[in-house]
């Protein structure tokens, strides 16, 4: 279950400032720290992004991907 908690503006700006370090730009971002991940959301990726992010991923996260891979090419060609 998630629990929306709202920041004030200070913490915002700090976490933004933050990831743009990371070069991360994204407004909405998911945080998981145990993982110690950020998983930014993007409607466009290009083809370098997602190169760029491949060297990023977990063995899980990669198996993730390919099942929804899988499962929207079998969604376009229905």
């Amino acid at each position: 279950m998630m629990i929306l908690k709202k920041m004030d503006p200070q913490a915002a700006s700090t976490i933004k400032s933050i990831l743009q370090k990371l070069n991360i730009n994204n407004p909405r971002v998911w945080i998981d720290l145990e993982k110690q991940t950020v998983e930014a959301q993007e409607d466009d990726y290009s083809v370098d992004d997602l190169l760029e992010a491949a060297g990023t991923l977990t063995p899980e996260r990669g198996k993730e991907l390919l099942k929804e891979v899988g499962q929207s090419r079998e969604e376009w060609n229905a």
